[in-house]
């Protein structure tokens, strides 16, 4: 195994301070003992240091320690470092040599240089470590007495290296177990490393996608405590707590409160009520959320959220939150998490808002109720007249009748006209230079009869002549479908106002009544198709919801706007504005 490390132990922090600073650092505890010694032989044997001899030994200590500071170790080859411990142990043998059996320590500082070479993976270096103890031992005696060894020099040849190879040895292995427990702790924090961050990685994944998804999904424990809740989730449960402090206020002013603001926590959404009402421990406070039926409360038992708690599984489950206009719909899903022993860990809610679908579906069957009337009512006519028809002997008495028919007839396709219209997305429009008060007449004169029926009389401020290139049937179809609603819906009677004038290019036309209106958020649904107001499918009023979307598409065909304000209870006014001569010639409504 190669090492290069200067001191293994210390191998980080070496690599941190550079190689000649750590090169120094692993020599400073032996020059610092050889300076305390010098002072104690000066001190207490000053006859071993009149010596030149031995004053002479202590020259390469000096040396050696220059020479860590002033050679540029990082510009030689790698492992060049180690001549510095090979030399300690040559100038300790010779120190030892002359100092005689006063300075007999000296001998054990070659544990110094020789632990600086063991401990370390490298079996080089623990060979050098066992060799310099043996150069320790002859070398200097051959350098200053030389002849043979005496047989207690013998031993002591035989014994330092023996017991420095010892040491040396059981350094290098205590080294190598050192490296391989790091090795084995490094291998596993990498793995522990990579780990986390595939976790981590998974978890941002698993985080993007329950906050992408178009449904609020909320984790909670086996106590109904949260553990997780997507954003998407977190502003429902906020929309439901101000929905119930508002219908709250509503209901006692500014005072009240809810009993737990959008906060269901481990209590579900049975907690979540308004305090209308209440009394002190809450219990008459009502609900804002319904099961599928819209006017059943949730309770402790039927709470999709503490079902799901008790481990239940259960899909798409219908839920209304609210009691005004903007009442929502939600569909509810579970599924248990299950621990180890199979035991309820908590579960999984998922929250989808249908309200669109469930308005939709709402509004299917209203279009299948209200076009099955506005069908059967003039069938129902036809078919009478036809039989009044057939029984009457006298050609021009049923007359009459035919007449009756007709205008039923011509109602039924004009119905069946304005569903192809819808289906087909568009309307094509024939413009011819026309007077459109000319329209307006026939318009008023047609809607008469019905005007009078309802008790509801005309209003009319109109320049004379309106010239505008448009299509004379489709504009006279909107002019005829605003008088229309304005009627319908003045079942008091009233004043209807028709107003037409043309100015800088553009022909503006306002139908305005005094009947029943329509609040806010009708009237941002009052272009819709199929779409009827609350009102007007309480009083009966017949409609397909399909004039105010058609005569949409044919002012957009001839480039033009059209515009609705209302009031509840004061009255509705529709303005539709087109370009008297239109830039597109040939227009096909889109």
């Amino acid at each position: 195994m190669r090492d290069t490390s200067v001191f293994l132990p210390l191998e980080r922090y070496f690599q941190r301070i550079g190689l000649r600073s750590s090169v120094v650092l692993c020599q400073l505890p032996l020059t610092i003992t050889m300076v305390i010694i010098v002072a104690v032989t000066e001190w207490f044997t000053p006859e071993t240091m009149d010596d030149p001899t031995f004053r002479l030994t202590l020259v390469p200590h000096i040396l050696i320690f220059v020479a860590t500071l002033a050679v540029p170790w990082h510009r030689l080859p790698e492992g060049s470092f180690l001549v510095i411990p090979l030399m300690d142990c040559l100038a300790l043998g010779a120190t030892y040599e002359r100092g005689g059996s006063e300075l007999a320590v000296v001998g054990l500082l070659i544990v110094f240089p020789v632990i600086w070479l063991a401990v370390s993976t490298s079996r080089v270096r623990v060979l050098l470590a066992v060799v310099s103890s043996v150069v320790t031992a002859l070398v200097p005696h051959f350098l200053f007495e030389g002849g043979s060894l005496s047989p207690r020099e013998q031993v002591h040849v035989i014994v330092l290296p023996t017991v420095i190879g010892a040491v040396a040895l059981t350094a290098h292995v205590v080294a190598k177990s050192v490296v391989r427990q790091r090795e084995t702790l490094e291998s596993k924090d990498r793995d522990l490393q990579q780990l986390y961050q595939q976790s981590w990685e998974r978890q941002r994944l698993l985080d993007t996608v329950v906050e992408t998804v178009s449904v609020g999904v909320w984790v909670v424990d086996s106590d109904g405590n949260d553990v997780l809740v997507n954003r998407r989730l977190l502003a429902e449960r906020a929309r439901i707590g101000e929905r119930a402090a508002e219908e709250g206020a509503d209901s006692q002013g500014k005072g009240s409160q809810t009993e737990d603001r959008g906060r269901a926590g481990n209590k579900g959404l049975s907690s979540v009520r308004t305090s209308a009402n209440a009394g002190p421990d809450g219990g008459n406070a009502a609900s804002v959320v319904f099961l599928a039926d819209g006017q059943t409360p949730i309770d402790v038992r039927t709470d999709p959220v503490r079902r799901a708690a008790r481990g239940e599984a259960f899909s798409d489950e219908l839920y209304w939150i609210g009691n005004g206009r903007d009442r929502r719909a939600f569909s509810g899903t579970a599924r248990p998490l299950k621990d180890d022993d199979g035991s309820v860990a908590g579960s999984v809610i998922a929250f989808t808002d249908v309200t669109a679908l469930v308005n939709a579906l709402g509004a299917k069957d209203n279009f299948v109720a209200t076009i099955s009337h506005e069908l059967r009512t003039p069938l129902t006519s036809i078919l009478g007249y036809l039989e009044l028809a057939f029984d009457e002997p006298d050609p021009d008495q049923a007359r009459a009748s035919l007449e009756v028919i007709e205008r039923n007839a011509t109602r039924l396709l004009n119905l069946v006209n304005d569903l192809l219209s819808v289906a087909s997305g568009g309307v094509e429009l024939n413009l011819k230079d026309t007077d459109f008060a000319d329209i307006v007449a026939r318009s008023l004169s047609s809607a008469k009869p019905h005007a009078a029926a309802n008790g509801v009389h005309f209003a009319l401020d109109a320049d004379r002549p309106l010239p505008a290139k448009l299509d004379p049937n489709r504009i006279g179809q909107v002019l005829d479908n605003l008088l229309s609603n304005a009627i319908k819906y003045s079942p008091d009677g009233g004043l209807v106002r028709v107003s037409a004038h043309v100015e800088d290019g553009f022909l503006e036309c306002t139908v305005a009544d005094s009947g029943i209106g329509m609040d806010a958020q009708e009237q941002e649904q009052a272009f819709t198709k199929f779409f009827r107001a609350s009102r007007a499918m309480e009083t009966a009023i017949p409609g397909a919801g399909l004039g105010l979307p058609i005569s949409k598409t044919i002012v957009e065909g001839h480039g033009g706007t059209i515009e609705l304000t209302s009031t509840p209870g004061k009255g509705t006014k529709v303005t539709f504005t087109i370009p008297t001569a239109p830039a597109n010639q040939e227009v096909m409504a889109e």
